[in-house]
């Protein structure tokens, strides 16, 4: 799917990877502000409605798919840049101490957030795979997903896992053969529906601990499918092509809207109302105004410049010079 943005200089943009991470961005912004906020979704040891349904159709949901994404971008990474360099691996270990860094100022704000995470598991875990087999990769990957879904309830833990079968599909060629699957992403939604609504009656069984048990990481990771296959069916559609260029453009700038949706939440949530509250109404009107506020400003910047602020700033860094912005 092409797109009317300026082309990146780093290789030609996946407009359907860019959409994915823009509809992850927003799952995971439902998440954040509640925790951000220390809002509470349990009185009287019942479940309020709003957190009852964001239990089981956000929490969980998207952080799947944004790790998962962020492994596959690792992996394009890493093959264009062995097309441009001696030592990719030198420039991808760069990227992610970038990353860390910021992660760790992300933290004093967010404690929990992903990046952090993502780039340690990446120089722990992702740079010594980079020189095994991508089949390989990939059963690791897989493996690594199932057994600490398994052992542990998912979480952070999940991290390693979809990172490594992130970079294993990239390393596939995937992404590029996203147009070519056709019929094949239709029955993996059928598929992946079927296993979400079993997962969420499993999950249902104690809607308290929701979050923090296998039942809920099982939705979480089958949920995420449906979304990310259903939503590259919906792009499909003449809907989707009116779709696309708001998602393209969250997600082209998933790393600035990440950070700026902490610093409106941090600087604008708690004047709301919605720190120690139960205020959910109002948190899902924040979070659309965010997401409102974000769009727009996506396409605008995009409009006249070829990376957003803070994808720019990662990208010179990772090669240690400095990049025109338009």
């Amino acid at each position: 799917m092409r797109t009317a943005f300026p082309r990146s200089s780093s290789g030609p943009r996946i407009g359907q990877l860019d959409a994915l991470r823009g509809l992850a961005l927003g799952g995971i912004l439902l998440v954040n502000i509640g925790q951000i906020m220390h809002m509470s979704g349990i009185v009287d040891l019942r479940k309020l409605p709003i957190p009852h349904v964001l239990d089981m159709t956000a929490h969980q949901r998207f952080f799947p798919l944004f790790a998962l994404l962020f492994g596959v971008g690792f992996g394009i990474f890493l093959q264009r840049a062995g097309a441009k360099a001696q030592r990719p691996r030198l420039l991808l270990l760069r990227r992610l101490a970038a990353l860390a860094v910021l992660g760790a100022l992300h933290h004093l704000l967010q404690p929990g957030e992903a990046l952090l995470p993502y780039a340690l598991f990446g120089i722990v875990v992702l740079l010594p795979l980079s020189w095994v087999p991508r089949w390989i990769n990939l059963a690791i990957g897989l493996t690594m997903t199932v057994v600490l879904t398994v052992l542990f309830g998912g979480g952070l833990l999940l991290v390693p896992g979809l990172l490594v079968t992130g970079f294993a599909l990239a390393q596939l060629g995937l992404p590029d053969a996203l147009d070519r699957l056709g019929p094949h992403l239709l029955t993996a939604f059928v598929v992946a529906a079927a296993g979400s609504v079993a997962a969420l009656i499993w999950q249902e069984q104690d809607p308290l601990s929701a979050g923090f048990t296998p039942s809920s990481a099982v939705a979480g990771l089958t949920m995420a499918v449906a979304y990310a296959t259903g939503l590259l069916l919906v792009l499909r559609t003449p809907v989707g092509r009116w779709l696309a260029p708001t998602l393209e453009a969250l997600g082209r700038m998933a790393l600035t809207n990440y950070i700026t949706a902490t610093l409106l939440i941090v600087s604008f949530g708690a004047a709301l109302g919605l720190e120690d509250s139960t205020a959910w109404p109002t948190m899902l009107g924040f979070a659309a105004a965010i997401l409102v506020v974000q769009a727009l400003w996506s396409r605008w910047w995009l409009a006249r410049f070829r990376y957003g602020p803070l994808e720019w700033a990662w990208r010179c860094v990772t090669w240690w010079r400095r990049f025109d912005l338009r």
